[in-house]
């Protein structure tokens, strides 16, 4: 089955016979303990709350929820609040974690520690899945918070983690389009090269349980109308799951045009370590850190 929406993925969770626990890093945050909540309500998720104590109550009683005492680890100092929500995690007592009101460098400074962190000697990248009104299925793009100016054997591991995220959740051969603005290699335009070199590598088996098309144009990779208008024949044209982005600007500006002004849905996590990070902005609505709790819950 394509997955066409976020409900299917939260569907899919409600099946299963266990909760997932989730250990938020700083929790005093309102619309992170919003979206906790919901995934609680939901039977989703079983939070266990890293921060603050009193301002954890306070939010929650100005939201209007309850959280039993042993669900709260009292923790003031941020960085010793990411320490723990990483231990947590490596004593098997949480299945995932969630930034709650700390910058993203203090949590992924605890997470990537070579002796005590959540390395599994594969590099860590960012999946942002969006539910897009005009397109007919989920759309991965990747990746647009890791890597500033991600190298050939960058986007390489970055397209490894985003398909072993689809087989985590049941997606089988997802359909890889690495973008560039023309569709035939320019030895003056790197990008297409290196897209182009990642094509080979897929059709070689370096690339395993996938199909690697590049370059390729988002408007080619998204309306296979357009693509035959253009000439531009590939088994991906008009169906990819996943866009490969050039760098982090980007994908940055891409996903925030999607939500922005599409109308696009969208949640996003750090795959690549021992287990799902959902690193949500602070500027993030409850909405999209509930989607992004629930794509970590079921990729974990």
């Amino acid at each position: 089955m394509v997955l066409t929406n976020f409900q299917q993925i939260e569907d899919k969770l409600k099946l299963q016979s266990r909760q997932i626990r989730v250990a938020v890093a700083a929790a005093g945050d309102k619309h992170t303990l919003e979206s906790i909540f919901t995934a609680r309500k939901r039977g989703i998720i079983i939070p266990i709350l890293v921060g603050d104590k009193a301002k954890i109550l306070e939010i929650t009683d100005e939201i209007g929820m309850t959280v039993e005492s042993e669900q709260i680890i009292d923790v003031s100092d941020n960085v010793e609040a990411c320490q723990k929500a990483v231990s947590l995690v490596r004593e098997k007592k949480a299945d995932f974690i969630m930034k709650g009101l700390v910058d993203t460098s203090v949590l992924l400074k605890e997470v990537v520690n070579k002796e005590t962190g959540l390395g599994t000697g594969n590099v860590m990248s960012h999946v942002a899945f969006h539910e897009v009104p005009t397109y007919h299925k989920l759309l991965c793009i990747v990746d647009c918070a890791m890597f500033p100016y991600p190298t050939l054997q960058n986007k390489k591991d970055i397209i490894n983690n985003t398909v072993n995220t689809y087989l985590s959740l049941g997606q089988e051969n997802p359909k890889v389009g690495v973008l560039a603005c023309v569709e035939k290699v320019n030895p003056k335009m790197p990008e297409t090269v290196e897209a182009n070199e990642l094509s080979k590598m897929c059709d070689r088996g370096e690339i395993p349980n996938c199909i690697v098309r590049g370059p390729i144009s988002y408007d080619c990779a998204v309306s296979k109308e357009i693509a035959e208008h253009k000439g531009y024949e590939s088994d991906i044209a008009g169906d990819v799951d996943v866009l490969v982005v050039p760098n982090i600007h980007a994908g940055n500006i891409m996903t925030k045009m999607l939500t922005c002004t599409s109308g696009a849905k969208a949640a996003g996590i750090i795959v690549g370590a021992m287990c799902p990070i959902v690193l949500a902005s602070r500027g993030s609505s409850s909405e999209e850190k509930y989607m992004s709790l629930v794509l970590a819950a079921a990729s974990a």
